[in-house]
C-alpha cells in the first residue's frame, strides 16, 4: 500500500533526527524553530515557556562533549514552578533546517516512570563490535546530512539505502550470529551504558528475532535513556517486519510496556513508544486500542498536536485508528492540515464523515 509506506518512512526519520544531533560536530549551531512542551495538565504552558532561558528564534550551539549548560539551567527553572516535579529538555533536528526543543514536564501527582538500578557487571562487547558501532554513528549522520535516510525494515532489521551505512549493518548480522550470548549478557548486566545500548541495537540483527524479544523488553527498563531508545527502536523494527516463507511470522511484541512510556517526560521514550505503537496498532487489536483510550488518550492528543509534523504523525495515526478511520482516510485529513477533526473524533469516540 503506497500510502502506508509513506507514513512509515516519515516515522522512521524520527530516530535519524535524534542521532544527527547526538553525532554532530562540536559547536554546531542551530536556530530554534519550535519549542513544544508536554506532560502538562495543570501547569500553564506559558509559565513553562517563560521559565526557559531560550526562546524560538534563538541560535544555540550543540554537539560538544558536554551537555549545554543552558538546557540544565532551563530544566532547573521549570522544576521550580508550582506543581512541577522535574523537567527534561531534548533538542532534536530538524524542522525546515531549524532545531526543535521538546520540554517534558512531570507534574505533581502524575504517573512516574520507574526503572531498575544500573547493572554493575564486567561484560563488554568485542572490540570490532564497538568499532563498528562508532562507524555506524558517523556513517548514518553523514547520510542524514545528505537527506539519504531511507531504510528497509521488511526483514525485521534495518538496512539503510546508503551503501556505507548498510555495509556496517551487514556486519551487525555477522556479530549477532557470532556473539549472541555475549550480546544478551552485555544488555542485561554490563555496567557500561554505551555497551548496553549498542548490544540492544545489534541484537536486532539476530536470526531468530522472537528469541531476543524478552531481552529487549528487559532493556526497556534500563535507567539509561540511550539503552531504552535502542531497545524500543529494535522492537519497533521487529513489529514492522513483513512475514515471509524464509523469515517466518512477524515477532510477537507485547504492547503493554510501550503504553507506559507515553507518559514519560523523556522525549526519546515517547518518540520510540509512539513509533512502536503505530506498528502494533496496525492490526486494530481491540484490546490494545481500548487500553490506549483508557491509559494514554491525553498523552497521544498532546503529541498529535506537536508543531513538528514528522514527530506528531505517529500519535495522530494511532488516534485515527482509535476513532475508527482507515489509515487512508486519516492521512487525507492530515494532508489537508485538519488534525483537529481526527483528534476530536478520537476524544469523543465518533467518526465524522470526510
Amino acid at each position: 500500500m503506497i500510502y502506508f509506506v509513506s507514513v512509515r518512512t516519515l516515522v522512521a526519520t524520527l530516530v535519524v533526527f535524534l542521532m544527527m544531533i547526538v553525532c554532530g560536530g562540536a559547536g554546531q549551531e542551530f536556530q530554534i524553530g519550535i519549542i513544544d512542551a508536554y506532560g502538562l495538565s495543570q501547569v500553564p504552558v506559558d509559565q513553562v515557556r517563560g521559565a526557559l532561558t531560550f526562546k524560538e528564534g534563538d541560535t544555540i550551539s550543540l554537539g560538544g562533549a558536554e551537555r549545554p549548560a543552558f538546557l540544565t539551567a532551563s530544566e532547573n527553572r521549570v522544576a521550580l514552578l508550582p506543581g512541577v516535579v522535574r523537567a527534561r529538555i531534548r533538542v532534536v533536528c530538524c524542522d525546515q533546517g531549524r532545531a526543535i526543543a521538546y520540554v517534558g514536564v512531570e507534574e505533581a501527582g502524575a504517573t512516574t516512570m520507574q526503572f531498575r538500578a544500573a547493572p554493575v557487571g564486567a561484560a563488554r562487547l568485542a572490540p570490532d563490535v564497538v568499532q563498528s558501532g562508532e562507524a555506524f554513528s558517523k556513517a548514518v549522520a553523514l547520510a542524514v546530512s545528505r537527506g539519504d535516510d531511507e531504510e528497509d525494515r521488511s526483514e525485521g532489521h534495518a538496512f539503510n539505502r546508503d551503501p556505507a551505512t548498510r555495509a556496517i549493518q551487514e556486519r551487525f548480522l555477522v556479530y549477532a550470529r557470532r556473539d549472541l550470548p555475549a550480546l544478551r549478557l552485555v544488555l542485561r548486566s554490563s555496567s557500561d551504558a554505551a555497551h548496553r545500548a549498542l548490544a540492544a541495537q545489534v541484537l536486532g540483527y539476530a536470526t531468530e528475532k522472537q528469541a531476543v524479544v524478552e531481552d529487549l523488553v528487559h532493556g526497556m527498563t534500563d535507567p539509561s535513556e540511550e539503552v531504552r531508545n535502542n531497545a524500543m527502536r529494535t522492537l519497533l523494527v521487529f513489529a514492522e517486519s513483513i512475514p515471509g516463507e524464509k523469515r517466518g511470522p512477524t515477532p510477537r511484541i507485547p504492547f503493554e510496556p510501550f503504553i507506559e512510556f507515553l507518559h514519560s517526560p523523556v522525549w526519546s521514550d515517547r518518540n520510540k513508544a509512539s513509533g512502536a505503537l503505530l506498528a502494533l496498532t496496525g492490526s486494530r487489536d481491540p484490546e490494545l486500542l481500548a487500553k490506549l483510550r483508557k491509559q494514554a488518550l491525553t498523552s497521544l492528543v498532546e503529541m498529535a498536536r506537536w508543531k513538528s509534523a514528522g514527530h506528531a504523525l505517529a500519535a495522530f495515526m494511532i488516534l485515527g485508528r482509535m476513532a475508527g478511520y482507515s489509515d487512508e482516510t486519516a492521512f487525507a485529513f492530515w494532508g489537508r492540515g485538519d488534525r483537529e477533526a481526527v483528534i476530536s473524533a478520537a476524544i469523543e469516540g465518533r467518526r465524522p464523515a470526510m
